[in-house]
């Protein structure tokens, strides 16, 4: 599970160094791909391939499935990290995601996401007031 919220650099190569507590989870490659809210969506292999398998689930016939199915995988690129825990972000997905030197990389339990550290901060201020307002309906069986 992916916890947390770390505030990684991107070096001068496109690299970024993995939060040490998802080095383990992800030793062994990692899926980068489109997220939503202009962020990117870090998954482990395994988690990739399950995502997958939902996606192939939707039905051909829905115009926002295909759209969304187009979106997220025609960004995906399939990444192992190196032996210092470092992973290319490729610049068709840092360019998406607005990327700059200052990250944050936050845990979404399945999925990490990475995140520009300015566009985090405004994104967290914003959801503030929301995530204390938000009732049992919307997340079921939460408390």
């Amino acid at each position: 599970m992916f916890l947390g919220t770390y505030s990684p650099r991107l070096d001068e190569k496109g690299r970024l160094i993995l939060p040490a507590k998802y080095r383990e989870e992800l030793a062994e490659g990692l899926v980068l791909t489109r997220g939503q809210e202009r962020c990117l969506y870090v998954f482990s292999v395994r988690e990739f391939e399950r995502v997958h398998e939902q996606l192939r689930a939707a039905p051909l016939s829905s115009r926002q499935a295909r759209d969304y199915i187009r979106v997220f995988l025609s960004g995906a690129s399939d990444e192992v990290p190196d032996k210092q825990g470092r992973v290319t972000i490729p610049p068709p997905l840092r360019e998406y995601a607005g990327l700059d030197r200052e990250l944050a990389v936050i845990g979404a339990g399945t999925r990490a996401e990475i995140w520009d550290a300015q566009a985090w901060k405004e994104y967290l201020n914003e959801k503030e007031a929301v995530f204390s307002e938000t009732e049992e309906e919307v997340v079921p069986g939460l408390f």
